[in-house]
């Protein structure tokens, strides 16, 4: 356990805010109720394809095999309705920091509730993804609670932990973070499937205080194998107020 330990110490140092300044870390490693995580290194990321995403986007290569086979599933079974595809993927810390200070007038820990800030999304781990189901059902959009009432989200909670993947943050989730049918987790079927064991590593806390529902099995492996490595080339993150003000 020193690995994750190493892990959870580590990461959170190079995490900011928008302003550019470091935010408070919790003794548990935690930013805003969000858990280290990096960013994947490119090295170990290749694209989904094209046919299985609604716009491109790239996972950790041990994901891809499952994913397949996910999505293949769903398309061929009439019970979906139509099909599942791969919304958002893995997000670099520079992504990750746009897309969480993108509402720069909304309060950090009420932005924290739906996105992560940078260094602490399970999306920069390459494990972790968002769904999107085609057509869209009753104009619901994407990454919207509206999603659960579709037959699509109805197959997806019966059949993705068949295939390794578990719900994130389910409802009322102790972690305190919004509930998001829509984004899911990679730990393969079994420990013994290839990189299963590290992905299951770098979730292990996640997996131990805060479960998935579904979640893919209840008991949580104390792997042997070494964590992924954590890519840590964080930029520093511009307010984007500042930018209109020097553009008067």
């Amino acid at each position: 356990m020193l690995a994750v330990s190493a892990l959870v110490t580590a990461v959170p140092a190079g995490a900011e805010v928008c302003s550019g300044t470091p935010p408070a870390i919790a003794s548990d490693g935690r930013v805003l109720s969000h858990l280290p995580y990096g960013d994947a290194p490119p090295s170990e990321l290749t694209a989904v394809p094209a046919d299985l995403a609604v716009r491109g986007c790239t996972l950790r290569r041990d994901v891809l095999p499952d994913l397949d086979r996910l999505l293949r599933a769903a398309a061929t079974d009439p019970a979906v309705g139509g099909r599942i595809l791969a919304l958002s993927c893995h997000r670099s810390l520079t992504r990750q920091g746009g897309v969480f200070c993108r509402e720069p007038a909304t309060e950090a820990d009420t932005r924290a509730v739906s996105v992560a800030p940078p260094g602490h999304s399970e999306h920069a781990t390459g494990y972790a993804l968002d769904f999107a189901f085609r057509p869209r059902v009753n104009d619901c959009p994407d990454a919207e609670a509206c999603i659960a009432a579709t037959p699509a989200f109805r197959w997806l909670r019966a059949n993705a932990p068949l295939y390794g993947f578990e719900m994130s943050f389910p409802v009322s989730n102790a972690q305190g973070v919004k509930w998001e049918p829509w984004h899911w987790r990679w730990v393969g079927t079994s420990v013994a499937e290839p990189g299963a064991a590290r992905a299951r590593l770098l979730f292990a806390t996640a997996r131990r205080r805060f479960p998935a529902s579904p979640g893919v099995d209840t008991a949580i492996e104390v792997a042997t194998v070494p964590p992924p490595p954590i890519y840590l080339s964080l930029p520093a993150f511009t307010d984007p107020r500042a930018k209109r003000r020097r553009r008067r």
